[in-house]
């Protein structure tokens, strides 16, 4: 697959919603053209139709009196609006388009033009007869389907999102499967519970099982051998249903962003941050390679992202210089909006995401990121008693903690590091997409800082690896530790690198992020609403599992300066979808595959070309990284990464 460099966009002229389209500036006028806001009411009105239909579809299935009425006026001298045919494949195919019009897919506005259009061509055509004029209901239905086609003419500019080239094979794939998988079910279910007097061959079954997948309705009634209870005809239909809408999916789903970091982005990336480091701790982040970037006109900025899901998904700030930021957002907007994919921000500052929300998106505060000034770090006082006896516990059973950059470990030992670190880590998934770096010695990452624990004998027990930040700070990256040794060393371990910092140049340091602290601190105060207590409690209780309160706890003792860290969305009916996209880049979650024969097929660039050696290098960068998921899992589920921490 061939790695192709980030695009840079034009930035917009103006404030937009992120799911609107991107206007191409018109050629020569031929004519009077509907506004901008003429063709978004259009594009809308088209979504509403569909939803309405959907929900008549499903009523009309529920409620037979409702059914049967559609079902009078679909036969003889009547016909319905567009769509409305009482079945749940009708309701499917409703609901379907409905949501990637929505997404302002230019594959599902064809789709739409090339039933509606001849469908209203041929309802005009028949009331030009006098016994469809007389039926009042016929008008209504080619009023309303030719109010549907003209809106969609009229918003047709708003529809330019693209598709995935392998689409339509998937779509066969899964059409194929489907049908194959319902026909089977549908005639087994019909033959077991068929009531008609003599029973009914191969063949009118299976004619049975087709028609009850078009509709419940009396059209299948046209094989009098066949008599199913209405539960299967149900069935049948539903089966149908969701064959049809997994083709829809297949034939209309966003293209995955599968460009990844070039050897050229990563060296802008670095420039950048040598100039603009300092500004944001999970910078250094940026330059995870299984990310894409995407730069501002002027090259002074850039936003990296990763298409999980359809999500556009983003983390950290900006790189670069704060007065290009609306530049590169708004290139990043621009290519979500080209392939319909739903933008979305994990981790922005609250500066980042102020010039977020200035783009439309909206912002909803995830927990604090803490960070320690070194020159104010002590373990002196009642207040850090229980660190301090830590630590000191921990130093008088042998163990040490050696302090270096990357660039300063040899060859050999950073393979033994690596190789422990492998075999420490919980499960065969790398986990951290926002505030990891996915990798662990690689020489371009030399200025990044190791910390090594070893015991009495002087065997690695724990390790901590930290990016920079800037040229005096550090980041947290990875956390390790065997899990047969002494308790506490991560503690030990961050003293340790908190009181030797000056060692390394070093005078701040980001430590974990912690999930709805705020909630912890603000519900135990005197005088906490009701609704703000009930939440802690619910965080409280869901802490069991997952290490929420805890990881604040573990935090604040170091007592460092919280720093909040936000999400920002586009519109709140998206965020169950972020959620899972970002579960998923996590590494929380692990989709299936799909088989080799649906993938898409990128042509090989030519030999000798940069493409081709950015193509290698991307290769096999993925080579070494699916070599060491691949390895067994060991021990050690609270030593991941600081996000996997967190979450």
């Amino acid at each position: 697959m061939p790695v192709q460099k980030s695009v840079l966009v034009p930035p917009l002229s103006r404030r937009r919603d992120p799911h609107r389209s991107e206007h191409p500036s018109p050629g020569p006028r031929t004519g009077p053209r509907p506004g901008p806001r003429l063709r978004e009411r259009a594009a809308a009105a088209t979504v509403r139709y569909l939803r309405l239909l959907a929900v008549l579809n499903v009523v009309a299935v529920l409620s037979l009196p409702f059914r049967e009425e559609v079902h009078e006026h679909n036969a003889g001298e009547f016909f319905t609006p567009y769509l409305a045919t009482a079945g749940l494949v009708s309701a499917a195919l409703a609901l379907f388009l409905a949501m990637v019009m929505r997404r302002r897919k230019r594959a599902a506005w064809v789709f739409n033009l090339l039933l509606a259009g001849p469908l209203f061509a041929l309802y005009v055509l028949a009331l030009t007869q006098d016994r469809f004029q007389d039926h009042l209901f016929n008008w209504l239905s080619a009023a309303l389907t030719g109010l549907f086609v003209a809106a969609l003419l009229i918003g047709r500019r708003e529809f330019n999102a693209i598709g995935d080239r392998s689409n339509p094979r998937l779509a066969l794939a899964v059409g194929a499967a489907g049908l194959l998988v319902t026909g089977a079910v549908g005639t087994w279910l019909v033959g077991a519970t068929n009531r008609a007097q003599g029973g009914a061959s191969l063949g009118k079954k299976i004619v049975y099982v087709l028609l009850r997948g078009i509709s419940v309705g009396p059209l299948a009634d046209r094989v009098p051998e066949v008599h199913a209870p209405r539960l299967v005809d149900i069935a049948i239909n539903a089966l149908t249903a969701a064959t049809f809408l997994l083709v829809l999916y297949a034939c209309f789903r966003s293209p995955r962003g599968r460009d990844l970091l070039t050897g050229e982005d990563e060296k802008r990336l670095r420039e950048l941050l040598d100039r603009h480091g300092e500004r944001d701790s999970l910078g250094y982040f940026a330059l995870r390679r299984d990310k894409a970037a995407i730069f501002s006109p002027t090259g002074k900025a850039a936003v990296t992202y990763r298409v999980v899901g359809g999500v556009s998904l983003a983390s950290g700030d900006p790189i670069g210089d704060p007065e290009a930021w609306p530049g590169a957002i708004d290139a990043w907007l621009a290519e979500a909006r080209r392939h319909a994919w739903t933008p979305a921000v994990m981790g922005a500052s609250e500066e980042a995401g102020t010039i977020y929300a200035r783009h439309g998106l909206d912002a909803l505060e995830l927990g604090d990121e803490a960070i320690v000034d070194v020159a104010d770090f002590s373990l002196d006082g009642r207040a850090m008693r229980v660190v301090r006896q830590a630590h000191n516990r921990v130093r008088r059973a042998g163990y040490t903690v050696r302090i270096r950059r990357h660039e300063d470990i040899p060859d050999d030992e950073m393979a033994l590091l690596v190789d422990r670190a492998d075999r420490w880590r919980d499960g065969a998934t790398e986990r951290g997409f926002s505030m990891a770096l996915g990798r662990l010695g690689d020489r371009a990452d030399g200025r990044c800082v190791m910390l090594e624990c070893r015991d009495a004998d002087g065997e690695p027990r724990a390790l901590l690896s930290f990016v920079p930040w800037g040229g005096h700070g550090l980041s947290l990256d990875l956390m390790r530790r065997d899990r047969a040794c002494e308790n506490g060393l991560m503690e030990f371990m961050i003293v340790e690198l908190l009181l030797r910092a000056g060692e390394i140049g070093v005078r701040r340091v980001s430590l974990n992020f912690a999930m709805f602290r705020s909630v912890f601190e603000r519900g135990a105060r005197l005088g906490a609403g009701p609704v703000l207590r009930l939440w802690r409690s619910v965080l409280t209780f869901f802490s069991r599992w997952w290490q929420i309160e805890s990881l604040y706890r573990a935090n604040a003792k170091y007592r460092p300066v919280w720093e909040p860290r936000f999400l920002l969305f586009a519109k709140s009916a998206d965020l169950p979808r972020i959620g899972i996209a970002s579960a998923r880049a996590e590494g929380f979650l692990t989709p299936p595959a799909l088989p080799a024969l649906t993938r898409r097929r990128e042509p090989r660039p030519a030999p000798g070309t940069k493409n081709a050696k950015d193509a290698r290098e991307a290769r096999d960068a993925r080579k070494a990284r699916d070599a060491r998921e691949a390895r067994d899992a060991r021990e050690s589920k609270d030593t991941g990464t600081k996000v996997g921490s967190a979450s």
